[in-house]
């Protein structure tokens, strides 16, 4: 039996620690142009380069967005903080993808809603490179820096829909992940430093003079920071809430400015 058969294949991934061998035996069949290409997958695979990264893209709330090695992947849990976006979301409405990673955040509320004007910044220049392919396609535009540091300043007061998923695993605790996040996505996008935390108050301090009245923040934190970030948000002058998807492991808190007063 030839060792590309899909039931060598499967059997391989599986002795490999693939927990949906046959799912990602099809899905790499799929992608090769020949057998050449599928030997070398499936040697990537096996050595332990994250899915998405040897696919080129991941699936991420039915949308194909392209992941380029060394790229933060879209976990399945945050499709419900682009959810909660986008039942708060308008047509029209001015988004901005904070951390955007590869942009696949922006992309699906941009996808899900009409005339979405789509900002989308981040710090790893391999991050906004391939951002920019996914983003770029939708009219948005992506820009490489340090948080709100490289957004033009005609974007401040406007910012409808702010997707932040920042960083939020605590530094203790970068050990602990898996292996595919670990070693293969950059430690900026998984270090949030001492208790998770840097990243999100800084985020906050700032935002307000980014968002338009009324506008909302959407950040993703573990359910055991949510508490914490509804405070740092707080004494940040916003409301804020926890919201969170039992089914996807997901805690969201929402933050928005409040609307200015009668004169």
């Amino acid at each position: 039996m030839s060792l590309l058969e899909p039931a060598v294949i499967v059997t391989t991934l599986r002795a490999a620690g693939c927990v949906f061998a046959e799912d990602e035996a099809a899905l790499l069949i799929s992608t090769a142009r020949d057998d050449a290409e599928l030997a070398q997958l499936v040697d990537q695979r096996v050595n332990g380069l994250p899915l998405e990264h040897v696919l080129g893209w991941a699936q991420f709330r039915g949308l194909r967005i392209e992941v380029d090695p060394g790229v933060f992947v879209p976990r399945r849990r945050t499709e419900f903080l682009v959810a909660e976006a986008i039942a708060l979301s308008r047509p029209g409405a001015v988004v901005l993808d904070l951390c955007c990673g590869s942009g696949a955040l922006g992309v699906a509320v941009a996808s899900a809603q009409r005339d979405v004007d789509l900002y989308a910044a981040d710090v790893e220049p391999r991050a906004v490179r391939c951002a920019r392919r996914n983003v770029l396609p939708l009219g948005g535009q992506v820009f490489e820096g340090d948080l709100f540091e490289p957004l033009p300043a005609a974007l401040k007061g406007r910012v409808d829909i702010l997707l932040s998923n920042v960083p939020y695993v605590p530094s203790a605790e970068i050990k602990l992940l898996p292996a595919e996040a670990r070693l293969h996505e950059p430690l900026v996008t998984l270090d949030g430093g001492d208790d998770g935390l840097a990243l999100l108050r800084r985020v906050a301090a700032e935002c307000r003079g980014w968002l338009a009245p009324g506008g909302r923040v959407f950040v993703e934190t573990s359910e055991q920071q949510a508490v914490a970030a509804v405070e740092v948000f707080t004494q940040n002058g916003l409301d804020a809430r926890v919201t969170r998807d039992d089914d996807l492991f997901a805690t969201v808190v929402v933050a928005t400015t409040p609307h200015p007063g009668p004169a």
